[in-house]
């Protein structure tokens, strides 16, 4: 075989494979509802699948995603939101009965299929609240959250520049 085909068909598995990776699962509460944040890079221009589950007493419930089917009792309660490096599941009226081992897996088909999945351990005493300055922090490249910050400290005469 060509080596130039070879480097060519090897770098663009390599691509595929480092395009889905999870970097981050989250878990925190909105008011009752259970959100979980699952950020990945995405250096692909192929479709990533993902599925969203609950495991618990050893048995894996399929939340929703495109690779399994959704059970039945939690279609009504959860809501996915897709953006280019992140999915943001939302289950409504979470309770102890939901606690479990929550996991996030990406794939991307292709000839060398692979998958990456990382998974957080959620009870609901021990949850924290969704709140605008963590999610700031969550959501906010770190310089950017510095810039916004120096302008807060100015204004509060903290330092002046």
């Amino acid at each position: 075989m060509n080596p130039a085909i070879s480097i060519t068909l090897l770098l663009s598995v390599l691509q595929m494979s480092r395009g889905q990776k999870v970097t981050s699962l989250t878990a925190c509460l909105v008011n009752q509802s259970l959100r979980l944040d699952c950020r990945h890079e995405n250096n692909t221009h192929v479709p990533i699948q993902h599925e969203f589950s609950l495991t618990r007493e050893k048995k894996k419930h399929v939340l929703a995603g495109t690779l399994g089917v959704p059970e039945h009792m939690y279609r009504s309660r959860v809501t996915v939101a897709n953006d280019r490096y992140i999915k943001v599941l939302t289950l409504a009226n979470f309770t102890t009965k939901d606690e479990g081992d929550y996991s996030c897996e990406l794939r991307v088909s292709g000839p060398n299929t692979m998958s990456f999945n990382k998974t957080v351990h959620v009870y609901r005493d021990k949850l924290l609240k969704c709140g605008g300055i963590s999610l700031l922090v969550q959501n906010t490249s770190w310089m950017l959250f510095l810039l916004l910050s120096l302008s807060l400290l100015q204004a509060t005469d903290f330092i002046s520049l």
